[in-house]
């Protein structure tokens, strides 16, 4: 039984001294999840293919007291031999990790199907997408995750080891673009995020064996270098409300923010009894685009 001290949010979501790794932490939700885990007293270690956006956001988003960022790599998720530096690196350094953050991703190719006529839907289709495009994508968005996954399983299974049963965590960055049925104008995308979903759900099963938590995030339109094809000196970038608002759809009226999206990592990384589970931050949209 708690004591109503206990609950206090300061205990029920405290993170010191638990480490994490987090592929793409570079930029965009990667990074937000290194702030809020390093905020609260994690040794995280961020990774991905760039060395200097790396080195950048250690430099920019130091928290002021408590844990630390710091660069790991530079890893291409989608190499085996890259990951497998990558886990001997942090093997190294640490016995154990307590979260496993899978942020890495690519958008692919737009083709709107915005006809009803099938000569020109084709054309459209057919002329701006590609065989190599849609390999790449489901490659860095699914085979990637499963792989990073795959490959820190003996660090996170020690996590769970050392600091409770399923406590050591996954946390999968999918997509609400995974979700629904609107293609968006990006086929390649949304089917990989819906692969992502999937690949959420058997990793949860299947690695719970191991007392391994994998649940997923699938967020709206948050501000990234991906959604916005540029990021500022500091690795940020900002989505103003009337791109969201154009788009005719979303209910909150503007993106997410860097907290919104901090208490769902925090979440996730502490609450050892979700398993298996697309938290879903959105800000409505699918309450308005058909998916659910």
């Amino acid at each position: 039984m708690a004591s109503t001290s206990s609950l206090h949010v300061s205990q029920l979501f405290n993170i010191k001294d638990y480490v994490a790794v987090i592929a793409g932490g570079g930029t965009g939700i990667g990074l937000m999840a290194a702030q809020v885990m390093a905020a609260n007293g994690a040794r995280v270690y961020i990774t991905g293919r760039r060395s200097e956006v790396l080195e950048n956001s250690v430099k920019e988003h130091q928290p002021a007291q408590g844990g630390k960022i710091i660069s790991a790599g530079p890893c291409d998720v989608t190499k085996k031999e890259d990951l497998e530096k990558l886990y001997e690196e942090i093997s190294r350094k640490e016995k154990y990790i307590n979260l496993l953050v899978c942020a890495s991703g690519i958008s692919g190719d737009k083709a709107q199907p915005d006809t009803d006529v099938a000569s020109d839907l084709k054309a459209k289709l057919w002329n701006n997408e590609s065989f190599e495009t849609w390999n790449s994508v489901y490659s860095t968005d699914v085979t990637a995750v499963y792989f990073t996954t795959v490959a820190f399983l003996p660090l996170l299974q020690a996590g769970s080891d050392s600091h409770g049963h399923l406590s050591a965590s996954v946390i999968v960055i999918s997509s609400m673009s995974g979700i629904m049925r609107h293609a968006q104008g990006h086929f390649s995308y949304n089917a990989a995020k819906g692969g992502t979903v999937q690949l959420t759900k058997l990793m949860s099963a299947e690695f719970q064996k191991a007392r391994i938590r994998v649940n997923s995030i699938a967020p709206g339109y948050f501000p990234s270098e991906m959604t916005m094809k540029e990021s500022d000196e500091r690795n940020k970038v900002d989505m103003p409300d009337d791109h969201v608002q154009d788009k005719g759809h979303v209910p909150a009226d503007r993106s997410g923010t860097d907290e919104e999206m901090a208490m769902a990592v925090i979440f996730l990384a502490k609450n050892a009894y979700v398993n298996g589970e697309i938290l879903t931050v959105d800000g409505g949209v699918l309450n308005v685009v058909g998916g659910r």
